[in-house]
């Protein structure tokens, strides 16, 4: 017992050294300001009707083309609405569908990626096979033509979205689990003679979870961008609602007269981005064994 004690306190030492370091990785810094990007901007768009000053499809001609004021900080656009409130409820369609999007990717992608590396064979040459006919598409290009070919709406704008990003998701997956599908405690598990869907579930996804994770939080930025461009092309959301590539391509036309109409929106596109981008770098930075205690 006395020799298990000093052991004891050491290994807890160890732990508590180990969640400060990953605490200090996420949240210090860099980590830290895009973190607090991520959620200003969340909530921001959550509680859109609340914070937001003036309803943003409230048409107001005498107000039009103004610049920043008391009135409208940001000024508004080119029937009067202000920018702001377009802005705060603008956060609400791409923060949307970029998580919807990632979502339906990971579970699609991630899916068909863990059952490629699980079973080999000609599961792994079919999977892949798909997915590198997903990959050979510039993903802005192959979400044009998903749109072109469902329609526009919502939802399609999601599943277009969401099919982009089925293919990288999926190598992720699948070069994650082909890292774990062959330790011990995996073989253990089947030796014990649990089914398939029991040992995917229990002991490789948790251990191969970690790069899924910071895919997700890339792809969310990736997400934004793609829905911005679409509405920007006219493809995404439809007027007269609020999304940061709608407000960019509406003002645009008036851009020598009042450019706050088009500054603002880029500029949120380009804060959000960067938050998760900043986020994402200092998560794969806390999940990595090599790179977490620096």
């Amino acid at each position: 017992m006395a020799d298990g004690a000093p052991a004891l306190t050491v290994a807890v030492e160890s732990g508590r050294a180990r969640r400060s370091a990953t605490w200090r990785t996420l949240f210090g810094g860099a980590g830290g300001l895009g973190a607090a990007i991520i959620v200003i901007a969340t909530l921001a768009a959550v509680f859109a009707p609340w914070v937001a000053p003036y309803d943003p499809v409230a048409l107001d001609p005498p107000a039009r083309l103004l610049g920043p004021t008391a009135e409208h900080w940001l000024g508004t656009d080119q029937y009067g609405r202000d920018t702001l409130s377009r802005i705060i409820f603008g956060g609400r369609a791409s923060l949307s569908v970029a998580a919807a999007s990632t979502l339906f990717a990971l579970l699609v992608g991630g899916g068909l990626g863990v059952l490629a590396a699980y079973y080999r064979g000609w599961t792994d040459g079919l999977i892949m096979r798909v997915t590198d006919v997903l990959l050979s598409f510039p993903a802005i290009l192959l979400a044009i033509a998903l749109l072109a070919f469902l329609g526009q709406g919502m939802v399609n704008l999601v599943l277009a979205i969401g099919l982009v990003y089925v293919g990288p998701f999926a190598r992720v997956a699948r070069a994650a689990v082909l890292t774990v599908r062959e330790e011990l405690f995996v073989e253990a598990s089947r030796s014990l003679g649990s089914r398939d869907w029991r040992v995917l579930l229990k002991a490789v996804l948790p251990m191969a979870s970690a790069p899924l994770i910071v895919e997700v939080t890339l792809r969310l930025a990736y997400g934004i961008l793609a829905e911005a461009s679409l509405s920007f092309l006219g493809l995404g959301t439809q007027p007269p609602a609020a999304s940061w590539g709608l407000m960019v391509a509406e003002g645009r036309r008036f851009l020598q007269l009042s450019p706050w109409a088009t500054v603002a929106p880029g500029l949120a596109i380009m804060l959000v981005v960067l938050g998760f981008n900043l986020f994402g770098d200092a998560l794969r930075d806390a999940l990595d064994p090599r790179t977490r205690g620096r």
